[in-house]
């Protein structure tokens, strides 16, 4: 069985205090959906915002003085946003998993539809490790490393990808469901910015 679903990288986060997280080990990564707990969610905001949090420049606002506001900063007024991480692809049969590369992020996602509706050319999904992902007629082949000495990959059919696919979006936006109202809960002040910043960073509609 061949399963696909949303991962967000989770940074270091010793010593974070501005809300509820779960211990998440950091530099692994956390499935998005909406069966999460309240500081899965968490956590993931945290990682969302941390990925984001880079000093403004001459076209965005100062830094707010506050703790809160200015770890929130970047996640509000940085565009475009970047969600580190991506799809992870297990098959239970054969024990082969693919996990995003550096410098991937949830917002490229739209490259794997490319590769189905277009003309089959492999799209990047990072480095070290280096998965790629390519169409050959009605199968896709999911490398793991391309670099590899010894590749492994996972192939697919090009209907059961769009299936699987269709499956990532409903995860992400039963998430953001989830977040919008935690976000209500835990950061009352900051509710509704967040939730369209969160929105913005998985490309998706905001839930209100």
């Amino acid at each position: 069985m061949i399963t696909v679903r949303p991962g967000l990288e989770i940074p270091s986060h010793e010593g974070f205090d501005l809300w509820p997280i779960s211990q998440v080990e950091p530099y692994s990564f956390l499935a998005l959906d909406g069966a999460m707990t309240p500081d899965d969610v968490g956590t993931a905001v945290m990682a969302l915002a941390a990925c984001n949090d880079i000093d403004p420049g001459a076209d965005r606002p100062p830094r707010p003085d506050d703790p809160l506001g200015g770890f929130l900063h970047g996640l509000l007024t940085r565009e475009p946003l970047f969600a580190a991480g991506g799809l992870e692809v297990i098959d239970s049969i054969t024990g082969t998993r693919l996990v995003p590369g550096c410098c991937s992020g949830l917002e490229d996602r739209g490259d794997w539809w490319g590769v189905l509706d277009g003309d089959g050319s492999a799209a990047w999904l990072g480095h070290d490790p280096s998965p790629t992902i390519e169409r050959h007629g009605p199968t896709v082949r999911l490398t793991v490393d391309s670099d590899a000495d010894t590749a492994q990959w996972i192939d697919v059919s090009v209907t059961e990808l769009r299936h699987l696919l269709t499956g990532v979006e409903k995860d992400l936006a039963d998430f953001l469901y989830l977040a919008t109202r935690w976000a209500t809960g835990q950061l009352s002040d900051h509710a509704e910015p967040v939730g369209h910043a969160l929105a913005r960073a998985l490309t998706l509609p905001p839930r209100n």
